[in-house]
């Protein structure tokens, strides 16, 4: 028999570096999981990956343990790969802070298509560069 889902938590995480330090405790602890045991898995699964932000996935069942997967890096965090940049714009239409070719924008559709709620390559690209320009990036074309 399946076992009983309690709910589901998204975190962005740094990559093999995870730590119990907020805000991973506290989504564990409320629902009393055992937080060394997830931040050991995710940081093992991960560590290959570090210095990126790797989203987890994390099912809780209602017994007190859990399942997770890990996503691929946000749009904006492969963006920011990209064009070596700290930060996106604090004042996006006004101040521009770089600027994506199109086989950037291709390159980094393909990498997230599979997080994607598309399979279309060019609806990935909007999405792609539609991030970008919300951060203050300019697009080419």
């Amino acid at each position: 028999m399946a076992k009983k889902v309690k709910t589901i938590l998204k975190l962005n995480l740094s990559a093999g570096v995870a730590t119990p330090a907020p805000p991973v405790g506290p989504a564990l602890g409320q629902h009393g999981l055992p937080i060394m045991d997830f931040v050991r898995a995710y940081n093992e699964k991960t560590a290959k990956q570090k210095g990126q932000i790797i989203p987890a996935v994390i099912t809780v069942y209602t017994d007190r343990t859990f399942s997770f997967i890990t996503k691929l890096p946000p749009v904006a965090a492969l963006i920011k790969q990209k064009l070596n940049l700290e930060k996106g714009s604090g004042k996006a239409s006004r101040e521009d802070v770089g600027k994506l070719t199109q086989a950037q924008i291709e390159e980094i559709a393909k990498d997230k298509l599979g997080d994607l709620n598309t399979d279309n390559l060019e609806a990935a690209k909007k999405i792609v560069a539609g991030t970008a320009r919300s951060m203050g990036v300019k697009t080419e074309g």
